[in-house]
Parts: structure tokens; sequence; C-alpha cells
């Protein structure tokens, strides 16, 4: 089978009046590399797209963590451009499924829809999902996660030609794109003070704010990790941020980012020293807070997590993005500034009993995950210290 397969559409999905559509079924790296140009035109049609759909962190992702033979990436085409996409792969279990390339290290994942043929091409993209990926059959599963409420996947449920679940997924927080000054009125009143102290006190240290241009982005990045090692050593930090080939990802990712005003990595100095540094994706809606790092002596005197917010705010505003995004995980630092609170979803679709199957122990696992950390949380502690001393092995 070639890589690529131009497959056949059902009469009733030709449409009158509407174009010619072709459906495609791309399965090799270099296939994917080659629609850099079609797929982030479509991002930016598709209003509801995160920046973890931009093709620079799914293709980076892919190169990092994708294993040969198993990328199913669905394409469709009207009139020969671009107007929905599906970047899947091949998952592991006892049964055939299917889930989106970049799971693990996305807050976000989700499909593409172009927003003015969205209604036409859901219901086209759904059988074709369905079809040509045999998701009809009694144990296939395609599992979607970490979709936000309001995903172009959403819409695939109300068209699919069998069986499907939703489950409760990741709690994410996010701020209303304004300024800071806005954000601090929502908060009580001694709070709001107390950070309005810190914010002055920040600015009479005289720290510097810089954004690293695209060359940059390599040596700024890996300094990034090395203050976020730093600050989180000995408190739970994610093993995979400790690994190369988590670097490799990001270096390659976000440098076409920049270079695309899809991302913004920011450093903060005080008397010349490198005290702060973060990277934040941007979407055609939001900005998304995903990595940081702040040296400990600097955070026990200084309101880091102030800044950072003041100036991700602040850009979010004068790039007329509507919310900052906390991503998962209620963390302290975050709850401070009485984010909002949604909840992403698992959506599983297939034909018949992997889904009732898969939905069951999902739900198993999260209850049993829950009893554990309630009933003994020195484990889960310990589990965590385990996994970070291992990453920083590799």
């Amino acid at each position: 089978m070639s890589p690529t397969r131009l497959l056949s559409l059902p009469k009733t999905a030709r449409g009158t009046g509407t174009g010619l559509r072709t459906v495609q079924l791309v399965r090799e790296a270099a296939e994917f590399d080659a629609l850099a140009a079609d797929w982030d035109g479509l991002v930016d049609r598709c209003s509801s797209a995160t920046p973890f759909q931009s093709h620079a962190w799914l293709s980076s992702w892919w190169h990092s963590y994708g294993r040969p033979g198993r990328l199913r990436l669905l394409t469709v085409r009207q009139d020969g451009v671009l107007v929905a996409a599906a970047p899947l792969m091949r998952g592991r279990g006892p049964f055939p499924r299917l889930v989106p390339v970049g799971s693990g290290l996305s807050d976000f994942l989700d499909i593409l829809l172009d927003d003015g043929l969205a209604e036409q091409i859901a219901p086209l993209l759904a059988r074709a999902l369905a079809r040509e990926l045999r998701l009809t059959r009694p144990w296939a599963v395609l599992d979607l996660r970490e979709l936000r409420p309001t995903g172009a996947a959403q819409r695939l449920a109300a068209h699919w030609p069998g069986a499907v679940r939703r489950l409760p997924d990741s709690l994410c927080l996010h701020l209303p794109g304004v300024p800071m000054d806005e954000v601090l009125a929502r908060l009580p009143g001694r709070t709001a003070q107390r950070s309005r102290a810190k914010l002055r006190k920040l600015d009479a240290a005289g720290v510097e704010v810089r954004e690293v241009p695209a060359e940059g982005v390599p040596q700024a990045l890996g300094e990034l990790l090395a203050l976020h090692e730093l600050q989180w050593r000995g408190r739970g930090v994610t093993p995979e941020h400790l690994r190369p080939r988590f670097a490799g990802h990001l270096s390659r990712a976000v440098g076409r980012m920049v270079a695309a005003d899809r991302a913004v990595v920011r450093q903060y100095r005080l008397d010349g020293e490198l005290i702060g540094c973060d990277l934040t994706l941007l979407g055609p809606t939001l900005a998304a807070l995903y990595l940081y790092g702040a040296h400990p002596e600097a955070r026990e005197r200084l309101d880091l997590a102030g800044i950072l917010f003041r100036e991700n705010l602040a850009h979010a505003v004068a790039t007329g993005r509507t919310e900052l995004s906390l991503l998962r995980g209620d963390e302290p630092y975050k709850q401070r500034w009485r984010p909002e609170e949604v909840r992403s979803e698992r959506l599983l679709l297939g034909g018949g009993p992997a889904v009732a199957v898969l939905a069951a122990a999902v739900r198993f696992r999260a209850d049993a995950v829950r009893g554990l950390r309630e009933r003994m949380p020195w484990l889960v502690t310990a589990r965590c210290r385990l996994r970070e001393l291992r990453a920083s092995s590799d």
C-alpha cells in the first residue's frame, strides 16, 4: 500500500455545487512534513484550534515520539484546499485503537475543520474515519482525549455510525485575556493589595524582560529546561521534561512556531543574570502558558509568577487573544489568580463492545488512583520521586 492513498467517496458525500472533495490517508512522516503550509492555513481557519494543533508542534512530536508504520492521518480537500484533518496514530492496547498524534505532551488534542465548511465536512469526515480506518469493527475504537468543550472533534459524535461514550478528562484553568489590573480586580481585597505590592517591588528591582528571536530559541530553551529542573528538583518534576527527546522536540517545534508568531519565549534578567524564562504557545484565540523555569533563589525574593502572568496577559491583549490558558493542573501558583475551571473531555467512538469495555476500564482506573491518593499519599510521592530519578539518569 502506498504511503498516501486517495480514498473513494460515497455518492452522498460528493455533494452538488460544493466543489470536488477528496479524502487522503497519510501514513509516512515525510508526507506529513510536506503538508506544513496547507496545514497551518487550515489552523488559521479553524477558530477552535489551539497551538497544539499547529503543524510545527505535531510534526516535531511525531519525529520524537512517533513509531514507523503507526501514522494514520486523514485529510479532506475541497477543490485542492485542505478543509479538514484528523492527525491520528495507532495506539497500544489489546484491541485496535486510534489516538491523536501529540498525546501526552499536548494539553489539548483535536481535529481540524474549516470554520466555513464545518457543518458539511464533519459528517463526511466521521464516515471516512469509520469506513477507511475500519473503526466500525466490534473491537476497534477511536480514543480522543483532552478535547475542549468547543473542540472541532465534538462534531464527530453527532454523525458517528456506531457507539459513542463521553468521559471527563483533565481539569484545565484559564484567565480572560485582559490587562493585569482587571485580573487583580477579580481577587479579594487583601490578595489584590499584596499582588500589587509584589509587582511594584519587581518594577523597583529592575527586572528586565526580553522576547527571544527565532534564531536564539534553541539556546534559550536549553536555559529554560535547566531552570525548570532546578525549580522543581525534589518536588515531582514531570519526568519527560528531563529527557533529551523532549528537548529535541521543543527545539524543532518552537523555533518554527516563534518564526511564525505561534509561540513566544521570554527571558527575565536581574542585573544581567537570567532568573526566569517561559514558553507560551499561541493559537488563533488563546495564549497557552506551557512551560516556565525560575531560579529558586530569585523566587524567594521576588514574585516571578506575577511578572510572568502580567507579561502574558499584556501580550494576549495586544494581539487580540481572548484567553490565557494555564493548561492542565491546579497548582497553587495558578489558583492564586482565581482562574476559571474547565474540564476537558475524553470521547470514545467505535463499532461496539470495545467502547463500553474501554470506558469501564477508564472509570475503574480513575477510581483506583483517587483511592490510592487518599489512603497512601506517601506512596504517590515516592513514585513521583522514583520516576524523576529514572528520567534524570536517561
